[in-house]
């Protein structure tokens, strides 16, 4: 059951959970914000910590609004896509087999008909950019697994509305979110790290801060950068 506190003239959505510790988020694309509360924690103290962060939330939706975002794609000739912070212009190329792409210099090719749906095209450009973060994720999460003695057992690829990755360390596995085929893998190698240093520290605490210090120095300058690049149109990431 969510329960709607208006703060300052901020829609704050209040959820009770059986967790520790508060949650407050920011979502995109419209800044909605959601608090996650113990189940033991009364409304009013809910209200009071909304207040103390106003001015963070109110920071959040301004940053959420003003971000770039891309025009929709439609997947025609010479439109363009990217592929590891790469700009690449789309090529057509109508063939009578199966759909496919192939990566050349400065093109992305798609082999499809002429008469295919523009949601098919999408389809087969999102089954290169699932193989290409599949294949990359695999050495970096391995190097991590090294690095930092714990080990991941499955990982897992899919379209997601509001994080760039998520983990479940009593199950071992993280999740890491389509689109990051499409940014540098310096971006990559961040939000696998992120979510396998939760496997060891749950929270974003000092102790987590400080492990991340520790194996990625740049972490905050990488993850700005993935922050503030233009997103793809109808989802937005903060993370």
């Amino acid at each position: 059951m969510i329960t709607e506190l208006d703060i300052g003239g901020v829609s704050v959505d209040v959820v009770f959970k059986d967790i520790k510790n508060v949650h407050l988020s920011v979502y995109p694309p419209t800044g909605r914000v959601r608090i996650s509360a113990p189940c033991r924690m009364s409304l009013e103290n809910i209200r009071l910590f909304a207040i103390s962060k106003l001015g963070w939330i109110k920071k959040q939706q301004t940053k959420l609004l003003s971000q770039d975002r891309e025009t929709p794609r439609e997947y025609l000739e010479r439109e363009s896509h990217y592929l590891w912070g790469q700009r690449y212009l789309l090529r057509m190329a109508d063939v009578d087999e199966a759909p496919g792409v192939t990566v050349e210099y400065r093109h992305i090719v798609l082999h499809v008909g002429t008469d295919v749906p523009v949601q098919k095209r999408q389809a087969v450009l999102d089954d290169l950019y699932r193989r290409e973060l599949k294949q990359a994720a695999k050495p970096l999460i391995a190097k991590w697994e090294t690095r930092l003695e714990l080990q991941v057992d499955r990982f897992f690829v899919q379209r997601m509305k509001t994080k760039w990755g998520s983990s479940n360390p009593g199950l071992r596995t993280i999740r890491l979110n389509l689109e990051l085929a499409k940014k540098p893998v310096e971006s990559l190698d961040y939000v696998i790290l992120h979510e396998m240093a939760h496997f060891l520290v749950p929270d974003h605490s000092t102790r987590f801060v400080g492990l991340m210090d520790e194996n990625m120095p740049s972490w905050r300058m990488v993850r700005q950068i993935l922050n503030e690049a233009p997103l793809s149109c109808g989802e937005q990431f903060l993370f």
